[in-house]
């Protein structure tokens, strides 16, 4: 197979994957859809890590991938409990950096190195940035993570320990990715950008795949998904795509998103049929999907709707509740996965006693 292509979102343009070069002349990179084509009757005999769909990830060779995996992928889907035998939370939270951005930074760290990169540059809130920082050591890449300085003290640890040099950015979550932006320009190095470089979102369609596997060849009714820059989002739609064009599912899964109420520009662009428009963060525990603009916010609204999916609110005042809920169920989470337990609680009410359920748990407590 020839060099995966990258193409304009506005255009659709061709362009050849570079070091340098993170975003097109109008719109932002999207992959150009590409054959997947992983023998399902070889999965059994496969590892047991997200790799074990290598034919439906961008690389032509295992060579490079293989050197920086840490066994990311395949984590449990089990049922939250006996009240609840249709919903399912698939633990991704169990990652080695302790988040499913570990999905996405094991490819995004591996094209990368497959490029050449000596340095990369990556902006987050904590769970990216970490994730990019370990895979970077992995390759023996020099890693710099741009974070708000509000940024968890464990996460920031976290970062750092795996080599990288942290950038405490005042300010929000945008104002980092500002500073970040301003940095690559300005050294001409490597974008690790989970959410301008779409090669992210191929690893995190693997989720997609492994909850397919894991209902025994079908795909649920319906997904819960926390969303800010919609990484996790995408990447499911992708992988379930991908599967209805193979002939492997007959529908989509529907998408309930789940945005936290002090920060929800997906939401109200949702709710009011308009494009995305960028909104203030008032505050929220939810960090992980305090995204005041989006990047790919109207994307992520097209994938929803073509799934007749919606896009919800995470109560402030519920998530801390819903946290403990969880814990109590053995389920240790970080605010931005109880936010999407808290909305899935309020929206439940809407879904049919029958629908197979499968909400993520993203975020490690441990974090907190």
């Amino acid at each position: 197979m020839s060099e995966y292509k990258l193409i304009d979102s506005v255009t659709n343009e061709e362009y050849t994957p570079s070091i340098k070069r993170w975003k097109p002349d109008h719109g932002i990179f999207n992959v150009k859809p590409y054959p997947v084509d992983f023998p399902i009757e070889d999965l059994v005999n496969r590892q047991m890590t997200m790799w074990r769909y290598k034919e439906a990830l961008p690389f032509q060779t295992d060579e490079i991938y293989r050197s920086i995996s840490l066994g990311e992928g395949m984590t449990p889907l089990v049922n939250l409990d006996s009240n609840h035998p249709n919903l399912f939370v698939k633990l991704d939270y169990l990652m080695p950096t302790g988040s499913f951005k570990d999905r996405g930074a094991a490819v995004l760290v591996a094209k990368a190195k497959e490029w050449g990169a000596k340095t990369v540059i990556a902006d987050s809130s904590g769970n990216a940035g970490t994730a990019i920082a370990a895979y970077c050591a992995r390759a023996n890449i020099d890693c710099h993570v741009y974070v708000p300085s509000s940024t968890s003290q464990k996460k920031l640890a976290q970062t750092q320990a795996h080599g990288a040099q942290l950038h405490l950015i005042p300010g929000s979550r945008d104002d980092t990715a500002v500073a970040a932006k301003e940095a690559v320009e300005r050294d001409g190095v490597f974008y690790a950008s989970h959410v301008y470089n779409p090669f992210f979102l191929e690893g995190t369609k693997t989720f997609a795949f492994e909850v397919w596997e894991q209902l025994h060849f079908t795909a649920p009714d319906t997904l819960v998904l926390p969303v800010g820059n919609g990484t996790l989002l995408l990447g499911a739609y992708l992988g379930f795509r991908d599967l209805k064009r193979k002939g492997l599912i007959e529908e989509l899964p529907k998408i309930v998103a789940v945005q936290a109420e002090p920060c929800a520009p997906i939401e109200k662009a949702f709710r009011n049929n308009t494009r995305v428009a960028s909104v203030e963060n008032q505050g929220t525990q939810a960090e992980g999907i305090a995204i005041g603009s989006p990047v790919r916010g109207d994307q992520i609204i097209e994938a929803v709707r073509s799934t007749n999916g919606t896009i919800i609110t995470a109560p402030e005042d519920d998530i801390h509740t819903a946290g403990e809920e969880l814990a109590g169920k053995g389920f240790y989470v970080e605010p931005t996965t109880a936010a999407t337990f808290a909305a899935y609680k309020r929206y439940k009410k809407n879904l049919a006693q029958t629908e197979t359920v499968v909400m993520s748990l993203c975020g490690s407590g441990l974090k907190k």
